[in-house]
């Protein structure tokens, strides 16, 4: 993507650049200890199958701010990293199912998001070099018999509909080995994948339907703390503050007190944290639905106060999550600035990031020329053009100052793995404990 006279990468427009290339030395310094680190933790956790991890760097600060454990967006990344991935998901292989001879794809139940179908397309094509037999067991229920969608850059889906056999799911004359999931059942559990004797990945209880954000933060906030003491670091560079309130009903505006009251707390801290470091910008806290993607139920604040101030609209929009689902569970989180731009407009950029088993195997830019550098990046009807990472995130160039683009996309693979532990671990619990881990008692990350 672009051209020859603009830049490969997006640029850092932030005089505040300070911490973040402090950030970038320190994992420079220590990317032995780091990689080391991290092998410790996937032999003690295995990573998610796939994931992908949405950042924000503010230059002063590098965090995630969502993780997504059904990504939707592998034709946006570089067709270079391609080997990456196909390697990526033979290594999975390797614990998922070693005897893995075919996979059975449950994909979103889209019918005209041309977007998601290429997405499907590129994933089939990663888990076909792998070695796989790839059939897609579509949930839709008017799929009653196979469809085949012609896509605009030329490949061809065929959808089927997913039947039940005793306590295995799969289509016809097909025996899979596991399922992969790609649905982010916001819809709910379908009964037809209720008691199933049969490995899916990644686990049911990781779908929207049980999964909470600010569980998954709990277990962020919890790794970024062990990281930050292996390399000497202010864990706030890396973690955002977060709170979460329950009972909330945007309509009958009940809950606000306590959406006030957390907002109110936060950016306490956070002005605190930008006298410390010397930051001259205005703290603002992002309000979102505690489960759910698609940038839905989701605005920015600046003071509790205004909360207390939206009107029917904006109430409206609040209370309604994907597929129409009532939100009622609310996580108040630490607005990042985004300060990488990209192009003459100078377009608000953020970098997410794709990993497969424990590898990084490459990310995007989304590219905005309409979206403040304090707003949401994926919000539904908003368009942004996808710029594919140049490198791949996995290793630095200690022969090159911190903040080159080859040590800025390695700190984005490293903070993108520590979102990925929090996911392994949200998994781990959410299988053991699946009561315990939607009523998780969840602590304030304070720092």
């Amino acid at each position: 993507m672009g051209n020859a006279s603009q830049p490969i990468v997006p640029h850092l427009t932030t005089a505040l650049t300070g911490p973040l290339q402090e950030i970038e030395a320190i994992l420079l310094r220590n990317q032995a200890g780091i990689e080391r680190w991290f092998r410790t933790q996937w032999r003690e956790t295995p990573a998610p199958f796939y994931c992908s991890v949405d950042l924000r760097n503010a230059g002063f600060k590098l965090a995630p701010v969502d993780t997504n454990l059904f990504p939707a967006g592998f034709n946006n990344l570089n067709p270079a990293f391609r080997p990456l991935a196909v390697q990526a998901v033979q290594a999975a292989l390797e614990r998922v199912c070693p005897s893995a001879g075919g996979v059975l794809v449950i994909p979103e139940s889209h019918t005209r998001n041309v977007h998601y179908f290429e997405s499907l397309a590129t994933l089939v094509e990663i888990l076909t070099m792998a070695g796989l037999r790839v059939r897609l067991g579509s949930l839709l229920p008017d799929i009653t018999a196979p469809k085949t969608i012609v896509l605009p850059s030329g490949r061809e889906l065929l959808l089927e509909p997913l039947v039940r056999r005793d306590h295995r799911i799969t289509v016809a004359d097909f025996e899979p080995c596991f399922a992969l999931l790609n649905n982010d059942l916001s819809g709910g559990l379908p009964a037809i994948l209720e008691n199933l004797d049969q490995t899916i990945a990644p686990p049911l209880p990781l779908g929207w339907w049980n999964r909470l954000k600010s569980n998954h933060f709990t277990h962020y906030h919890r790794v970024a703390t062990e990281f930050a003491a292996l390399v000497n670091l202010d864990p706030w560079l890396i973690d955002p503050i977060f709170r979460k309130c329950g009972k909330v009903d945007f309509e009958k505006r009940t809950g606000e007190e306590c959406l006030a009251t957390n907002i109110a707390e936060i950016l306490v801290e956070m002005r605190a944290k930008y006298r410390e470091y010397g930051i001259d910008q205005e703290p603002f806290v992002i309000v979102k639905a505690d489960a759910g993607t698609y940038g839905m139920a989701i605005m920015s604040v600046k003071d509790a106060k205004e909360v207390y101030a939206l009107n029917r609209k904006q109430r409206t929009k609040m209370a309604r999550a994907k597929e129409g689902h009532a939100v009622r569970d609310v996580m108040v989180q630490e607005g990042v600035y985004t300060f990488e731009t990209w192009g003459p407009k100078n377009a608000v950029a953020e970098p997410v990031v794709y990993m497969i088993d424990h590898f990084v195997v490459g990310g995007f830019y989304r590219v905005h020329t309409s979206r403040g550098i304090d707003e949401n990046l994926n919000a539904p009807g908003m368009q942004f053009e996808p710029l594919a990472f140049a490198e791949p995130c996995s290793y630095p160039d200690p022969n090159q100052a911190p903040n080159t683009n080859s040590n800025r996309f390695y700190a984005y693979g490293v903070i993108a793995r520590l979102a990925q532990i929090a996911a392994a671990r949200e998994s781990e619990e959410a299988i053991r404990t699946p009561a315990a881990y939607k009523s998780n008692d969840l602590k304030k990350a304070n720092y």
